[in-house]
């Protein structure tokens, strides 16, 4: 006969399996989606020659197809059907933010909760779509109008780009969406980040020919090496600095027993904006460059005069690049953080900062708070994306990784990491409990 604890102690066992099971099958889970997604950067578009397309993208890369590709992971470089990558739905998101300021319907979705969220993000489904098929139709025209880069220009070309190009990102957001819901991390940032990454092996191993051919010293990789893994630390630091603001509780009677006041923390990040200003800003910069090398020098004299002046480490683009990266990461803060919101949520639930008075004094205090942390994000933002530009400009960096694709990869990898040790702690803190029934079901 088997005991009662016997019997209790093979369930619990069972339990603790299945639950590092689960671990497990998220994790390949995620990397088998990861691995799909960089297949699907090598299929090329149907109807275009690939050595011609080469060739005029080599021109313009250094405007923002060199940007896109970089996030693509080299999938516009040979104009794969994921070469719109996942960028078209960051954009409808971002589109949907800010409409949510101007819109009464959506701002009263977002404080629907679940609910409101799920409507939010069809929405969010129904513009990338939209947003998808006009690009898709715009690159279209694009590779018509180059020089034999389209065997069969015409309708049936233009249909069947919008379609592969607008179905490759479809099925990239419900692949994100599938990483978010069965694996570990957001799917859309690891997606992201997967295409940044994988680029940088062939740019590392390239560094390290040119040290071997002698013309990189082996001091300059050194010190590159040095400086990247402090960036990235620096990085790691500010990404987790946190304003925390002490929020008490009064006390509060329930029935015949009195209950004392409670004391918590409402976190008020250092960088509030993530990676959007260095996007939005380099995203802008980089238009100018961008007509220009699709003028292919036939453009008015003013034009040449402003992509030289805007060119990577000239005095002007660095000064832009600051002061859009600062702009940005005030504007976006003030979309994504309602100080007023968060005062009116304070005060229903009976909270209050000490020493402040509730209502519109606290959201007053707390966008004073927060106005002067994002002085120091911004100058962090802006630090990060300058010291890249500096080390291509004056130390001859042979490759380009810079500081938004940085940030984004520290800033995806921290937040899986945080969800790995969320399902290990969980599984611990479950087996405290689980052994803890199994001495008292033995006593």
């Amino acid at each position: 006969m088997v005991s009662a604890a016997e019997q209790l102690a093979a369930n619990l066992n069972f339990g603790a399996l299945a639950k590092a099971e689960e671990l497990k099958k998220r994790i390949w889970f995620t990397l088998g989606a990861l691995i799909i997604y960089r297949l699907g950067t090598y299929i090329p578009l149907p109807g275009i020659n690939p050595d011609a397309f080469a060739q005029a993208f080599q021109q313009a890369q250094g405007g923002i197809l060199g940007l896109f590709n970089m996030f693509s992971g080299g999938a516009v470089e040979r104009m794969a059907i994921f070469a719109l990558n996942i960028m078209p739905y960051i954009s409808a998101s971002i589109i949907l933010q800010l409409m949510t300021t101007v819109s009464p319907r959506l701002e009263q979705l977002k404080k629907e909760g679940e609910q409101g969220r799920k409507v939010i993000n069809q929405y969010t489904r129904y513009l990338t779509a939209v947003l998808c098929i006009f690009q898709s139709y715009g690159i279209a025209i694009g590779l018509e109008g180059g020089s034999n880069i389209v065997s069969e220009p015409g309708l049936f070309f233009r249909l069947s780009t919008v379609i592969t190009l607008t179905g490759g990102t479809m099925f990239l957001m419900w692949l994100g969406e599938q990483i978010t819901a069965r694996g570990i991390g957001n799917g859309i940032s690891l997606i992201i980040m997967a295409g940044i990454v994988a680029e940088l092996p062939s740019a590392i191993a390239g560094t390290l020919e040119l040290g071997r051919q002698g013309a990189l010293s082996t001091g300059l990789i050194l010190a590159v090496i040095v400086v990247a893994i402090a960036v990235i630390a620096f990085i790691v630091f500010m990404e987790r600095a946190q304003r925390r603001l002490l929020i008490q509780y009064p006390k509060r009677q329930i029935g015949n027993q009195m209950f004392e006041g409670q004391t918590s923390h409402l976190p008020l990040k250092l960088n509030s904006s993530g990676v959007i200003p260095p996007i939005f800003a380099s995203s802008l910069l980089l238009v100018p460059t961008t007509v220009a090398s699709f003028s292919s020098g036939q453009g008015p004299e003013w034009m040449t005069t402003v992509t030289a002046l805007l060119g990577h480490g000239r005095p002007l683009y660095m000064v832009l690049y600051i002061g859009m990266i600062i702009f940005f990461a005030f504007f976006y803060t003030a979309i994504v953080f309602n100080p007023v919101d968060t005062a009116d949520n304070l005060k229903k639930h009976g909270g209050f900062i000490p020493g402040i008075r509730p209502g519109e004094r606290t959201a007053q205090y707390i966008d004073y708070v927060l106005t002067r942390i994002t002085v120091v994000g911004a100058a962090y933002l802006a630090l990060v994306c300058l010291l890249p530009e500096l080390l291509i400009s004056y130390a001859a960096v042979p490759f380009y990784f810079g500081g938004t694709s940085l940030l984004i990869v520290v800033s995806v990898t921290m937040d899986t990491v945080a969800q790995v040790q969320g399902h290990l702690l969980a599984h611990q803190y479950e087996g405290l409990i689980k052994k803890s029934k199994l001495r008292g079901a033995r006593r």
